[in-house]
């Protein structure tokens, strides 16, 4: 599956080990459901969690085969992934998500452990999560390995040495790096986690300062979050119906042979028009 062709406004993380919860998941209204072998299991629980992760993914699918599935392995070069793509992953996923990229040789390693398990069709989303992930970030995306990527921003400030703040400030450099090259090679990206998850109007905030750097969804960690990520993900109906009308009246104008477009008072000039345009293929409208 190509990421760039679907709706990434949220992703949902559930833990391996609770596969009561991966039934849920479509229940959830998310883009795309993830099960979680890397941060939310124990050490000690990985061969467990992996058979749990495959006999989930299994029945869910089975029961759910339009529902976008991932399963989030380990590290490209931990001890982990191997086995991880061998025995956790089955037939029908969507992505497999890959945490800590830092290279286009991490991503080729998992794609190529993927190609030999029979998913040559499964996509990858890499987690930009470090700083030398952030800072190799173009050479990591350029040989078009990746379909999406996120942002994880407890990871990155861990691996910098700083102190995770309120503000944020110490993220907003690696932060809009990430949206930027994500951008530039044309890879949907994920905004970074809000941990404080019964807090809703720190969520609200988090995504809206994520939507204005670029990105066009967030990562969730508890099922109330989703609803939250897709509103503020999804162009509002004024916003849609002005994209819609700016987009006609131009090629309207266009047909017509006139050369200055003006509209709603404005001069229509190309940014505008490519951001009209933008708004109606996040709602999945135009191209």
């Amino acid at each position: 599956m190509d990421l760039r062709q679907v709706p990434l406004r949220s992703a949902l993380f559930t833990p391996a080990t609770r596969p009561e919860r991966v039934g849920k998941l479509p229940g959830t209204g998310t883009d795309l459901g993830v099960v979680d072998l890397e941060d939310a299991v124990a050490p000690t629980a990985k061969g467990a969690a992996r058979a749990q992760a495959r006999e989930a993914c299994r029945a869910l699918l089975a029961a759910e085969p339009a529902f976008r599935l991932a399963v989030r392995v380990n590290a490209p070069l931990s001890e982990h992934v191997e086995a991880d793509v061998a025995e956790a992953l089955v037939p029908g996923l969507a992505a497999v998500v890959v945490p800590k990229v830092e290279s286009a040789d991490d991503l080729a390693r998992v794609r190529q452990l993927c190609d030999d398990a029979g998913l040559a069709d499964v996509a990858l989303l890499a987690g930009i999560e470090s700083a030398l992930g952030v800072l190799r970030l173009d050479d990591v995306l350029a040989p078009g390995l990746a379909s999406a990527a996120y942002f994880g921003a407890e990871d990155y400030v861990s691996d910098l040495g700083g102190e995770r703040t309120a503000e944020g400030r110490e993220v907003l450099y690696a932060r809009s790096h990430v949206a930027l090259v994500a951008r530039v090679h044309g890879v949907p990206v994920l905004d970074q986690i809000v941990p404080a998850y019964d807090d809703d109007d720190r969520f609200r905030a988090d995504a809206a300062e994520g939507r204005s750097l670029g990105y066009g969804g967030k990562l969730c960690i508890h099922p109330r979050q989703v609803a939250l990520a897709l509103e503020a993900f999804t162009p509002s109906a004024d916003a849609l119906d002005r994209a819609r009308r700016l987009v006609a009246h131009y090629e309207e104008a266009l047909d017509a042979g006139v050369g200055v477009v003006t509209f709603d008072g404005q001069m229509v000039d190309q940014p505008m028009l490519r951001h009209a345009r933008s708004v109606l293929s996040a709602a999945g409208e135009g191209s």
